[in-house]
Formats: structure tokens, sequence, C-alpha cells
């Protein structure tokens, strides 16, 4: 049994600053309801990062905070935000033109699973009590020329998220190209997961044990 509470875990802010990373120059990038809109907190300057809300928001900048709330602009999951210099708004269906018309470079969305095809599940789990909601997910993840996934990388029980088969109700087949976890940074790619990066204090043999699926190792 591997005791996570003797390792530093990442913070959603962590994960969110590792995501950036990965976010080429001159991207558009839409945030999904969640974690993922965290990511519009931490933009860099030296990087010019486009984020497409599909409200009908491009140009999205930082939550808004006291005097900056305006209740009428808001992301997708119903927060305050900013605009940037540049920014523009559209009518709801012309951002969906945005994302089906494979204009979007990449999305970040949120997951219950991802299977080691790229498979992702992420609009209901089954649970009587909760609304399943699937919103755009579906065409963000097919329209989208990349898909990020950030996520804990377990459930409050202690499973793994990573799996062999998504047993939950799938958003899409084979579209996610990389998971952001507060673990690891993990690549999909044809011959399986990839572990690229994972938190100092836990060993690869470690992260794969607690993932429960086979994985590669980046080589250095």
């Amino acid at each position: 049994m591997i005791d996570l509470s003797k390792v530093q875990k990442r913070t959603t802010a962590d994960i969110a600053k590792r995501i950036v990373q990965d976010i080429p120059d001159g991207a558009h990038v839409n945030l999904g309801i969640g974690q993922p809109m965290t990511i519009s907190n931490y933009l860099p300057s030296d990087k010019e990062i486009l984020l497409h809300s599909e409200n009908g928001l491009l140009g999205m900048g930082p939550l808004a905070q006291g005097d900056e709330i305006d209740e009428e602009l808001v992301n997708a999951g119903k927060q305050p935000v900013t605009m940037l210099p540049g920014a523009s708004l559209c009518h709801h269906a012309d951002s969906f033109v945005m994302i089906r018309g494979g204009h979007i470079d990449i999305c970040v969305l949120g997951a219950f699973q991802v299977s080691v095809k790229g498979d992702i599940a992420n609009w209901r789990t089954g649970d009587p009590k909760a609304i399943p909601a699937v919103g755009g997910a579906m065409d963000l993840a097919l329209g989208a020329k990349k898909l990020f996934v950030m996520m804990e990388h377990l459930t409050k029980s202690g499973e793994s998220k990573l799996v062999s088969e998504c047993t939950y109700p799938l958003t899409a087949l084979a579209a996610v190209d990389c998971i952001y976890t507060d673990l690891a940074t993990i690549e999909v790619t044809p011959k399986g997961l990839l572990a690229v990066d994972w938190i100092d204090g836990l060993s690869f043999e470690e992260l794969q044990e607690l993932s429960g699926v086979p994985m590669l190792q980046k080589s250095a």
C-alpha cells in the first residue's frame, strides 16, 4: 500500500501551470468546466494564449475579482471573468462553429475516466443524485485539434481514473492526447500511456501501481 500522505501532490494551481507549459504561443484554447477554468489565472506574460469560452468569448482573461466582476461577463461555468485587450464576443452558435470547424487548437477538459487508448468519460458516473450534463464536451473532444485532460489521479475512494476500458458513459473515443494529474503528466501514444514526469518522492513503479494500468517511462 503506497502512502501518499508522505509526498507533496500537485495542487490545482500546480497542474494548471504545468499545462500552460505545453500550450504553444498563439494557440486558441478552450477551457472546460471545473478545474480547467483555473488555467485562465496562470497565463504567461511571454506567450499569447487566446482562451475560448463556448458561450461566446474569445480572448478571455483571468477570473474576475472584486470591482472587476460583471455578472453579464461569465465563462461556460458561469464564473465572472475578465477580457484581455483585443477580446471579442460572439453568438453561442458562432462559438460552436469555431469548435466544430476545427479552429480550436487545444481543449482542456476534466474527466471521470481516461482509458489507455485515450477514450474519455467525463459527463456521467451513473450517480442517481447527479444531474447528467454533457454540455459541449462531445463537440470539444472531437472538434479541438488536441485534447488535454486535467484531473485528480485517483477517486475519493482511492481508485485510479486511468483505466483499461471506460466503464462510465463515453464522451469520445481515442480523443485524449495528454493527461495532467496531481501525480503526473502522461501522454497517450500508439504504444500506450507514457509517463512524462511525476511528483518528487514517487517512483515510476509506484506511479504505475497506483495507476493500475500498463505504462511506459519516458527516457531521459
